[in-house]
C-alpha cells in the first residue's frame, strides 16, 4: 500500500437521516479517492446512501436495530483487521459502543469519535440516557481523538469528562454555501402549495418535533404576535412524538388559522427560500445545521441563547438571540424583525458573511483530513 493511500473505516448507526448521516456525508464525498480508501459501516439505507457521490466508498451493511448486539463487535473487528484499516471514525452512542470495543480488539488503528450532541439531549427514557452514558463513559478510553463541533462542547469535555486536552479537537460544521442560495421560483411555488396569501409574512422554524427544539414557545408567541401583524403566518416543518402536542396547543391558543404544520420535507432549500424570518427557539442543541443553512440563505434569524447557538450567531451582528423558554422574546424579537426590514435584511447579509468565513464544508473537511494524517503519521501501540 502506498503510503499516501490511507484506510478509513466510517461507523454510524444510519437509523435516521439527521445531522451525523450528513456530516459523514460531506467528508466522505469531500475526501480525495486517490489519497484514501473508505469504507462505510452503517444500517443499510437508501436515503443515507443516496447523497454519498463519492462511488469509490464501500458500503458495509450492518444491522444497528437492535438495542444489545455483542456480534456487532466482532463483526467490525473482522471488517477492521481484513481491510487493515488504519482510521476508524465513529458516531452515535450504539454504534461507537460497538465500534470502539472492535478497535481495541482488532488493534493496528486509531480511532476518532464525532461527539455531536450531549446524551441528556436524547429522545430516550432517563434509565436508557444512563445506560447509554454508561457505555460512553466506559469505551471512551478507547478513543484516540475526539471531535466536537463547539467551543464550549470541547471546555466540558476536559473539565467535566476528565479527557486530557490534547485529545479533544473542536471543529466546526459546514454548510455547501455554493448550494444554499434562495430560488425565487421554487419559493413562489412553494407559497402556492401552503395557500399563502401575497402579503402573508411567513416565519419559519424547522426541525424534529422534540422538547429540546423549543417549538412550544414559538406557538405560545403567536397570539401576540398577530395582534400586530394579523398577516402572519408560521411555518413549522418536521416530524417527531410532540406533534400532536403541539397541535392541540394552537388549537387552545385559536391560532390554527395562522399555523402550519408540514411535517417532514426533503425540500429545505427551497423552504428556506420561501420564508422571511427563520426562527430556532432550541432549548438544548449541539450545532444546529439549520442555523447554518439559514445564514447560508441570508435569512434574518432570531435564535435563542444557548450553547452550541451562540458560537453560531454573534447578537445583533449576524441574528438576534433571546433567552430560551421565553415566548414573549420571541414575539418582540419577531415584531421587531418584521418591522425594521432594514434591520432583517442586515442580519441575514451578515449571517451569510460569517458562514462564508467560519462554516464552510471544505474548511471542515480540510480540519478533519489534518487529524486523520497526524495519525497516520504515528504508529499505533
Amino acid at each position: 500500500m502506498s503510503p499516501n493511500h490511507r484506510k478509513i473505516l466510517f461507523v454510524i448507526d444510519a437509523l435516521s437521516f439527521g445531522g451525523g448521516e450528513r456530516v459523514f456525508a460531506q467528508i466522505i464525498n469531500g475526501l480525495d479517492p486517490v489519497k484514501y480508501e473508505i469504507f462505510l459501516a452503517s444500517q443499510q439505507s437508501d436515503h443515507f446512501y443516496s447523497v454519498i457521490s463519492n462511488k469509490q466508498v464501500q458500503f458495509i451493511p450492518l444491522d444497528f436495530s437492535k438495542r444489545i448486539n455483542p456480534a456487532l463487535i466482532f463483526k467490525l473487528a473482522k471488517i477492521i483487521k481484513k481491510n487493515e484499516i488504519q482510521i476508524i471514525h465513529g458516531q452515535g452512542t450504539r454504534a461507537e459502543f460497538y465500534a470502539r470495543l472492535a478497535s481495541r480488539l482488532a488493534g493496528k488503528s486509531w480511532y476518532i469519535s464525532a461527539t455531536a450532541a450531549p446524551v441528556k439531549g436524547f429522545n430516550v427514557s432517563e434509565t436508557r440516557k444512563r445506560i447509554y452514558q454508561l457505555l460512553d463513559g466506559f469505551s471512551e478510553r478507547f478513543v484516540d481523538r475526539f471531535i466536537v463541533v463547539s467551543d464550549a462542547q470541547k471546555e466540558k469535555m476536559i473539565k467535566e469528562r476528565h479527557i486530557p486536552q490534547e485529545k479533544v479537537v473542536r471543529i466546526y460544521n459546514g454548510i455547501e454555501m455554493e448550494s444554499f442560495l434562495c430560488d425565487r421560483d421554487a419559493g413562489l411555488k412553494i407559497r402556492k402549495e401552503l395557500g399563502l396569501k401575497e402579503d402573508n409574512i411567513l416565519i419559519g422554524a424547522i426541525g424534529r418535533l422534540v422538547w429540546e427544539k423549543g417549538f412550544e414557545y414559538l406557538i405560545q408567541s403567536i397570539p401576540d404576535v398577530i395582534k400586530v401583524y394579523p398577516n402572519v403566518k408560521i411555518l413549522i416543518v418536521g416530524e417527531g412524538p410532540l406533534k400532536e402536542r403541539l397541535e392541540a396547543q394552537g388549537e387552545r391558543l385559536k391560532v390554527n388559522d395562522h399555523l402550519i404544520f408540514t411535517g417532514f420535507r426533503s425540500d429545505i432549500k427551497e423552504i428556506l427560500s420561501v420564508i422571511d424570518i427563520l426562527v430556532i427557539p432550541s432549548i438544548l442543541e449541539g450545532f444546529p445545521m439549520i442555523t447554518l443553512e439559514g445564514m447560508a440563505m441570508t435569512k434574518p434569524i432570531i435564535a435563542t441563547k444557548i450553547v452550541g447557538i451562540t458560537e453560531q450567531i454573534t447578537d445583533g451582528e449576524s441574528g438576534l438571540l433571546v433567552p430560551s423558554r421565553d415566548s414573549n422574546a420571541l414575539t418582540k424579537a419577531i415584531n421587531r424583525l418584521i418591522n425594521d426590514r432594514g434591520l432583517a435584511l442586515r442580519l441575514g447579509m451578515n449571517a451569510r458573511q460569517k458562514a462564508e468565513m467560519e462554516f464552510s464544508v471544505i474548511k471542515m473537511i480540510t480540519e478533519t483530513e489534518k487529524i486523520y494524517l497526524s495519525l497516520c503519521d504515528v504508529k499505533v501501540g
